[in-house]
């Protein structure tokens, strides 16, 4: 299969959408998922087996301070019902072949209950953590890393010739020795796709619109950053997913909308929802977000007190109007309800910020996904 990209970066052959199928967790209900907090691998088990046992749809790794995709070995062998993905996976910081290779080993270990979540990060981070180049087109390239992600998979599942010339790779080396077996749908018929046909959802991340209209192109499902508001979906990232979805001839029930939000029930909480947003508001990437509602001189002050390292000056910026906008502040009792009024037609599915501790408020969170996903 020969995928190369026309002038405006589209795929030209049909069947290299062979991948391209109705995400596994979508559905008309909104669902809550669970977080795994940044801990070692000894203890992902316990949390896993909790997180089953709460109710929760799913349980998303991030990378952060561990590797994302370790603990997802863990999480398979240690649940039966429970989807797992990343939340994500940095992709500009790996080889499409391994992210092809990790994804298809997590969803035959797990009977298809794997989704690969992957995010581009900033410019920054690849060029100065990972020491890696950061690409002229942020787009164009991750869709490449799409394109030849699945075209791995087309290879492995059907035996096509492996051969993808792009941009940014060129892939046209699979002999029998390195191709694994085909992926096959569980007994009970789940696969992937929820059909038994042992394909892997992907999601993808971002903030601004590009990322977003990419997504409803060509993925199954999108991770919304933590910080922006419904406002800024509304106005901003659902049209941009509409535009991507109309080009591809694909309708809404196509994606799932995954989204993280800020809520606060207590003021502890909401001295935490302004550290976070602060951090993430001082960031010249995410600026859209904030010039949207008007402040971006706020973001300007905040962007100059980070590369400062004054981060204790930085929370007493964001003000009662700001965390309005980007965290939900409400009561434990009134929680369930309020993120429905707050993203109903916005999100498929919800995943709070403060990740999910087993021991603390157990009966709480299993209350809330009872709201949720019964």
């Amino acid at each position: 299969m020969i995928i190369e990209k026309n002038g405006d970066g589209s795929r030209p052959d049909p069947g290299a959408s062979v991948y391209l199928h109705r995400p596994c967790l979508y559905t008309c209900l909104m669902k809550l998922d669970a977080a795994l907090p940044p801990i070692q691998l000894k203890e992902v088990p316990a949390i896993a087996k909790a997180a089953e046992a709460v109710g929760f749809a799913a349980l998303w790794t991030q990378e952060t301070q561990h590797d994302p995709f370790l603990p997802c070995t863990l999480i398979a062998e240690h649940t039966t019902n429970l989807h797992f993905g990343t939340a994500i996976a940095v992709s500009f910081a790996r080889s499409p072949a391994t992210l092809a290779y990790t994804a298809w080993d997590l969803a035959a270990q797990s009977a298809g209950r794997f989704i690969l979540g992957l995010g581009t990060q900033v410019k920054a981070h690849i060029e100065r953590r990972f020491g890696l180049p950061w690409p002229e087109s942020v787009t164009g390239k991750l869709r490449e890393q799409i394109q030849v992600i699945r075209a791995f998979w087309d290879c492995w599942q059907n035996s096509t010739k492996l051969n993808f010339r792009g941009e940014y790779y060129k892939i046209t080396l699979m002999s029998p020795f390195f191709q694994p077996s085909p992926l096959h749908p569980s007994p009970s018929g789940r696969g992937a796709r929820g059909e038994g046909e042992g394909l892997i959802p992907i999601y993808i991340a971002g903030v601004n619109p590009g990322l977003a209209r990419l997504a409803g192109e060509m993925c199954e499902g999108f991770h919304a950053h933590p910080f922006n508001s419904p406002r800024y979906m509304n106005e901003v990232i659902l049209p941009a997913i509409e535009g991507g979805l109309q080009k591809a001839g694909r309708k809404r029930k196509d994606l799932a909308i995954s989204m993280t939000p800020f809520v606060a029930t207590s003021p502890e909480e909401q001295g935490f929802a302004r550290m976070q947003l602060a951090f993430y508001a001082s960031t010249p990437s995410y600026r859209a977000v904030m010039d949207l509602h008007g402040w971006g001189a706020t973001a300007e002050q905040l962007s100059g007190h980070a590369a400062r390292g004054d981060w204790a000056e930085m929370p007493m910026l964001i003000t009662d109007e700001m965390l309005g906008e980007f965290c939900l502040i409400t009561t434990q009792e009134k929680l369930a309800g309020d993120l429905k009024s707050r993203y109903e037609g916005i999100a498929d599915r919800l995943t709070l910020y403060t990740p999910f501790v087993p021991g603390e408020k157990d009966q709480w969170w299993m209350g809330l996904t009872q709201s949720f996903n019964s």
